[in-house]
């Protein structure tokens, strides 16, 4: 092969890979944090923290589980909205910062990906102990970022 046609092919073969950045994709967020927070997160985490507990009253003693595959279902339905909301808070128009803001969102959705997999074992301990993981993951963002709505009892 002569070099002349050796360089033509290097260069036919290298410039794809020089060309720009295709565009970002087209998604359109359409909630800001607080919308976000308070119309898909907060409604999924809720569900999942309700599905399971112990009630002791003057009647005794009463077992909270979801009862059907249904209900099930809608626990862990709810760990993923919550799992996925964590990308959410990462898409660019929702970010606070780079740094913790980024480690806090995933630390969300790491959590409530063990929250899916604990209500697919229809476990009420594990669900009950994942809920608590990813409680403690909304309140350590809440505290650097949304300390107005921490409940009263809330270690700062």
């Amino acid at each position: 092969m002569r070099p002349t046609l050796s360089l033509a092919v290097f260069a036919l073969v290298i410039a794809p890979a020089c060309t720009s950045a295709p565009p970002p994709p087209p998604y359109q967020p359409v909630a800001d944090v607080k919308t976000l927070m308070a119309s898909i997160v907060e409604p999924a985490a809720d569900l999942y923290w309700d599905a399971v507990g112990t009630i002791i009253d003057a009647q005794g003693t009463h077992e909270i589980e979801p009862k059907t595959i249904e209900e099930w279902d809608a626990v862990r339905n709810a760990a993923y909205v919550v799992a996925e909301s964590g990308n959410l808070l990462l898409m660019p128009s929702r970010l606070k910062d780079a740094g913790e803001w980024v480690q806090l969102a995933q630390a969300m959705t790491n959590a409530a990906q063990k929250a899916i997999r604990a209500a697919e074992s229809r476990n009420k301990t594990a669900v009950f102990d994942t809920g608590a993981e990813v409680y403690d993951t909304c309140t350590n963002c809440h505290v650097k970022y949304s300390p107005d709505i921490l409940r009263p009892n809330t270690i700062q």
